[in-house]
């Protein structure tokens, strides 16, 4: 063997996987190890962070049966059978789950090739050590909770962490066994299991960037092999049609899909879950009980050709406290099309960036909430002589249509609602987060058969985080301003003074 092509293959996993391991095909035939299109995604987002931090810290997100534990196990069996002193630690939700990776890793083992196959000391059922390395493995189930507490550990696998019981344990125990140092890496691969759980939390922190992790999502429809031929008399709902344009699929994965869904007990809303096609749907429950649907979502986040109406208005949804964020997002009309969010900032560093956005993008209205600080960023800007622009909102005063909403909160969110459902379309950031938000609040009726939506701390309960965007695109809403051609009609127009304010309906 060419001493080169054997460094090469030291470096580089897809050609080793292809080379040197063997797996069991879904047909049961055991065939090289050639990385699908998850795998090839997921390799080069790991490989990404650890280039650019020098070891791996990964949340996967995934449908069912889409190769990531296969990945993980050959990329961990890659490592392990070259590094000196190296122990890797497999930790599954059961034990009968914790031994088919092991047995993926045993597989490796017994077809690698003699010139690469290390020296083993043992060899069983249990363990498996690498004598002239010092290598090896570990494993284990959660429901053990204090299983691993006292190994170090350089590269740890957890598998269905979404089902994982005694996670306090498991967080404080066997994680903590992973030194934070170049060369380690845990990596955590789940389908999801509804919300609250250890690896919803850390999958929503991941996202907004609040903790170390990185969160890589793998959707069901990059598997070749989930489409179904097409019958005869096959024709598309219009849900159907809607979902295949929002992700440019074709004829046979909708099929598919039917089929799955036509299966699952819990119908569209489990598959979803077992099959997301994006993070909002793997870490949604059922929807019956959301004001806002997630395929309402889609439609306008994949909108085309919607036009801008001339009329920009500004929500500002401030923070509140502990990690909340300040959240400020801009709507033209029919088009919601930018969003910032700050973290830490004070009420006068807020109100100089409200400021700021009023010189640069001179909108109709900045409409602020007046919750937690809210309050006193709204008195600053109004002592600044700014409140022909921006207007202070309090989310649980009265409607103006309080025969339909319980209060200022229902009534934008409802406007919002029908909004993202007008006919004539309207178009939203393609942005997960914003999705997740607006799908976020769940309604009711009060007796009196008034919309009432569910408060914020409850959804934080549940959801995690307060839906910042969602509430600061409600604020967008608040009041209704006239359009161009009222304007024109009784002669208001906004002009511009010296000391940067509007004066926005100066007829």
């Amino acid at each position: 063997m060419n001493e080169d092509y054997r460094r090469q293959l030291l470096r580089d996993f897809p050609l080793y996987a292809e080379t040197c391991l063997k797996i069991r095909t879904k047909e049961g035939d055991i065939k090289p190890f050639v990385l699908n299109k998850a795998q090839v995604y997921l390799h080069q987002e790991l490989e990404n962070q650890r280039k650019l931090t020098g070891r791996i810290r990964a949340i996967i997100l995934k449908g069912r049966q889409q190769g990531c534990s296969t990945y993980v196990s050959g990329r961990y069996y890659h490592q392990v059978t070259q590094r000196f002193g190296a122990r890797v630690f497999i930790l599954t939700h059961r034990e009968d789950a914790t031994n088919n990776l092991y047995k993926l890793v045993q597989r490796y083992h017994e077809n690698i090739p003699d010139f690469i196959k290390p020296s083993t000391g043992i060899s069983n059922a249990k363990e498996l050590y690498f004598d002239d390395l010092d290598s090896g493995y570990g494993i284990g189930t959660a429901g053990g909770g204090k299983v691993g507490r006292s190994d170090t550990i350089q590269l740890l696998h957890g598998s269905e962490v979404g089902f994982w019981e005694n996670t306090d344990e498991i967080s404080t125990g066997i994680m903590q066994t992973v030194a934070d140092v170049k060369d380690t890496e845990i990596i955590l691969e789940s389908t999801a299991n509804g919300i609250g759980n250890m690896f919803h939390r850390m999958a929503i922190n991941a996202m907004h960037g609040l903790n170390e992790y990185k969160l890589i999502f793998i959707p069901w429809f990059w598997q070749d092999e989930y489409r179904l031929e097409v019958p005869k008399d096959f024709k598309l709902t219009d849900e159907e049609q809607e979902y295949k344009q929002a992700y440019n699929l074709d004829d046979k994965q909708i099929v598919w899909r039917r089929n799955k869904i036509a299966n699952f007990t819990g119908g569209e809303w489990q598959f979803k879950q077992e099959y997301p096609a994006t993070p909002n749907e793997a870490f949604q429950t059922s929807s019956e009980d959301s004001l806002i649907q997630p395929q309402t979502v889609i439609k306008a986040r994949t909108a085309k050709n919607i036009q801008k109406g001339n009329q920009l208005v500004i929500g500002v949804d401030p923070a509140h406290k502990g990690r909340d964020r300040t959240a400020i997002v801009f709507r033209d009309g029919r088009v919601q099309y930018k969003h910032e969010i700050f973290q830490g900032l004070d009420t006068m560093e807020v109100v100089g960036r409200i400021i700021q956005m009023i010189n640069h993008y001179r909108p109709e209205k900045v409409f602020v909430d007046m919750g937690g600080i809210g309050a006193g960023i709204y008195d600053r800007l109004k002592e600044l002589n700014y409140t022909r622009v921006v207007v202070g909102v309090n989310f649980g005063s009265k409607s103006d249509e309080a025969d339909r909403y319980l209060n200022k909160r229902a009534e934008m969110w409802g406007k919002m609602g029908d909004w993202l459902k007008d006919q004539g379309g309207v178009k939203i950031e393609d942005n997960d987060e914003l999705h997740s938000d607006l799908i976020a609040p769940r309604y009711t009726f009060d007796s009196q058969g008034r919309l009432k939506i569910e408060p914020k701390d409850e959804i934080k309960k549940r959801y995690l985080k307060s839906p910042d965007l969602g509430d600061a695109l409600a604020l967008t809403f608040a009041y209704n301003i006239p359009n161009q051609q009222i304007k024109e009609k009784y002669g208001m127009q906004r002009t511009y003074r010296a000391q940067s304010n509007w004066d926005v309906f100066n007829g």
